[in-house]
């Protein structure tokens, strides 16, 4: 599918980075028992991904705090304030709740006018970028003035959660399957679009842009919550036991109240309190993050090609018309491949992989503004936004900055 618009600006990109930087040599140094086992030597993370640092939030940080920050960020460096607003779209990977949307938090933190449109939407590492194209096609109808993006990544936890795996299960294939989820970052990022009404000189036009996806590929890459059965077995009194909670929890109904009642107030239902006892529960529901990392590049880039051709006929440029591009961070291999791939120079990219790590929907609005407060992005300047999530799904938008 290909868009074009005629009416949508950028005004102001705002982000927030967190405070707790955690080198590449950090994650090793909690792994050593692995290495040494599997005779890895030190060092072999930054080289294999190209990513030397990467920021974590404080624990217990709360998403829709970051994601404020950025908006207030945002609307600082514009003419429009909260009230100006007339949708507000959370797109992160990472949520605070099943329910409410966190969208709804960050709201209530900037005093978004009670009759704005408020609400999520999730599309793994591209959720920015629809966020940006929902906000665009609301704006080119004619039915708002102005709309935010707003999102906020942790990557902590399930890093954690991995570095623990790794350790007690101290095998390559473990190593080689663990790499992607230890490239993970952390930062919140907001995109402010309007219809240029706001007298703001210096905003950037959203021209148009054009979606591709391969979704036979969905199964990946995937980051979730499932439940472990050799939790669940040591959970049980007895075999009947076992077998009744699992026909429970395989019941559809059930199975989404159990992970959130766990996530919220750590204790399960009613239907599933009796045969689970309470002070075990975090055991029995797992997070996990699988990727396919050689097969997500090989798709990815077939996937990538396939788009940025349909993109350059949809925008009427030529290749070399494209001044710039920001594309998705993921690591020094996979920025390489796509460059040649889709015949883009270096020197037209511009990336932040190296001290920032991935940090999934937050990546591509938070490299760009860095870019343009670098002057790396120059006024007049065609600028393409490469995204690509798990799903497949890959959407490419063109700007004139």
């Amino acid at each position: 599918m290909s868009m074009k618009y005629s009416r949508v600006h950028m005004e102001s990109i705002g982000y927030e980075l967190p405070p707790v930087v955690v080198t590449s040599d950090d994650l090793e140094n909690r792994l050593m028992p692995m290495y040494d086992v599997l005779n890895i030597a030190s060092g072999q993370l930054e080289a294999l991904t190209g990513i030397s640092e990467r920021r974590w939030w404080e624990e217990n940080h709360v998403l829709s705090e970051g994601a404020a920050s950025a908006a207030h960020k945002a609307l600082e460096q514009s003419n429009i304030t909260a009230k100006d607003i007339e949708a507000l779209i959370y797109t992160g990977v990472c949520r605070e709740n099943f329910e409410p949307a966190t969208a709804c938090a960050v709201a209530a933190q900037l005093g978004i006018s009670n009759d704005a449109n408020i609400y999520d939407i999730s599309n793994a590492c591209l959720g920015v970028l629809n966020g940006i194209i929902d906000i665009a096609n609301r704006i080119e109808l004619k039915q708002i003035r102005a709309g935010m993006v707003v999102s906020c990544e942790t990557s902590r936890e399930i890093v954690d959660i991995m570095i623990e795996r790794m350790l007690n299960d101290r095998c390559m294939e473990m190593f080689s399957s663990s790499l992607a989820t230890l490239t993970g970052g952390s930062g919140a990022a907001a995109v402010l679009l309007s219809d240029g009404s706001f007298d703001n000189k210096q905003t950037h036009r959203l021209l148009g842009g054009v979606n591709q996806s391969a979704p036979e590929h969905h199964r990946l890459c995937r980051w979730g919550i499932t439940l472990s059965p050799v939790a669940l077995g040591e959970l049980m009194f007895s075999p009947d036991k076992l077998l009744a909670a699992i026909d429970q929890i395989m019941h559809p109904e059930i199975l989404p109240s159990a992970i959130k009642e766990v996530m919220t107030n750590n204790k399960l239902p009613p239907a599933l309190a009796g045969i689970m006892p309470s002070e075990k529960l975090p055991a029995a529901l797992s997070e996990f993050m699988s990727t396919d990392s050689v097969a997500v590049l090989k798709h990815g880039a077939r996937l990538g090609v396939k788009t940025w051709g349909s993109f350059l006929t949809k925008m009427g440029w030529a290749r070399d018309q494209v001044d710039k591009v920001i594309c998705h961070q993921v690591g020094q291999g996979h920025r390489d491949t796509i460059l040649k791939e889709l015949g883009i120079s270096p020197e037209k990219d511009f990336s932040t992989y190296q001290y920032l790590g991935n940090i999934g929907t937050v990546s591509v609005p938070l490299t760009a503004a860095i870019a343009d407060q670098r002057q790396f992005l120059k006024k007049g300047d065609r600028v393409g936004f490469l995204g690509i999530g798990s799903g497949l799904n890959c959407l490419m938008l063109g700007w004139e900055w």
